[in-house]
């Protein structure tokens, strides 16, 4: 078994009486997205800080990459990639300049940074535009940019702090999809969110922290409530086909009423079974699915969140 990315033991950063993370301790696995939950406030920034070495810890312990956090911070930060509060990018260079910029100051060989250029580029499906001033560009788009900046140097690990905020639907998507894709080379992402969705759609793992402490660490599915995903599907003609999906063996349970099939599933995307309908001759109008990552991380961080 892999030895993990990162692993935290008793993490402690105090600001005088102020406690920002209180005695933390998690690991993260190698190539997949983990996720770092937690209002606002509630150390996750700080607790990246810490494992960059960009600020001293007051007590306890973090390894990246197997380099200790405090004592081998240059080592940590020229093995990974970081997209932190602000995309970094220059707004009056171009989009090419500005990853030309970073590879320099980032020692890609010169024989080496055309290709990764074109590369990066070619990921987020905008070298036909690296000519375009970044000034010029969308903020989904600026934002993309900034990820293949971030991946540059081809980094084991990526940190990335609410990389979809602000975003629109589409942009987000988009931003999305260049995480999956990421994580399926096997880059492993220390991805922090409040869009509860997300984090359920894209992490393998999550940790829940509140107030700098550790409320709940592991699956998405481990932290909510019951076991499995509701979906809810609305059409016409489902009575038929909702047999053949009720084997399917990522479906624990399904029944169909008043023009609904209601699933209870193991999987979180529901498209096979969507598509599976449609082939039996359903009409399919609305798919949605519980919140229940969402519910689970109410009741976690607000004890008296209504039940």
């Amino acid at each position: 078994m892999d030895e993990p990315v990162i692993t935290v033991e008793g993490l402690t950063k105090r600001y005088g009486n102020m406690v920002a993370v209180d005695g933390l301790s998690f690991e993260v696995p190698r190539g997949s997205i983990f996720g770092f939950l937690g209002p606002n406030g509630a150390g996750k920034t700080t607790t990246i800080y810490l494992l960059l070495g960009l600020i001293e810890p007051s007590g306890g312990s973090a390894s990246v990459l197997g380099f200790d956090s405090a004592t081998a911070s240059d080592a940590i930060r020229a093995r990974v990639g970081a997209l932190l509060d602000e995309h970094g990018l220059y707004e009056h260079l171009s989009a090419y300049e500005n990853l030309y910029f970073y590879g320099r100051i980032g020692r890609i060989p010169g024989d080496q940074l055309e290709s990764r250029i074109k590369r990066a580029l070619d990921d987020i499906e905008l070298w036909d535009r690296r000519n375009d001033l970044a000034g010029a560009w969308s903020k989904g788009m600026l934002q993309r940019l900034a990820l293949a900046r971030a991946q540059l140097h081809d980094p084991e690990l990526l940190f990335l702090d609410e990389p979809t905020a602000g975003l629109d639907v589409v942009s987000a998507r988009e931003v999305r999809a260049q995480l999956l894709n990421l994580a399926s080379r096997g880059k492993t992402i220390f991805l922090t969110t409040h869009n509860m969705a997300e984090a359920e759609e894209l992490c393998a793992r999550v940790a829940v922290i509140s107030e700098g402490r550790l409320l709940a660490e592991g699956e998405p599915t481990a932290l909510m409530p019951g076991s499995g995903y509701d979906v809810t599907i609305r059409g016409d003609n489902l009575g038929d086909a909702a047999t053949a999906v009720g084997h399917r063996p990522d479906v624990i349970s399904c029944t169909v009423a008043d023009g609904e099939l209601i699933l209870k599933m193991t999987s979180a995307d529901p498209s096979p079974v969507v598509s599976q309908l449609v082939a039996a001759g359903a009409s399919i109008h609305e798919v949605t699915r519980g919140r229940h990552l969402e519910d689970a991380f109410l009741k976690l961080v607000t004890p008296n969140h209504d039940r």
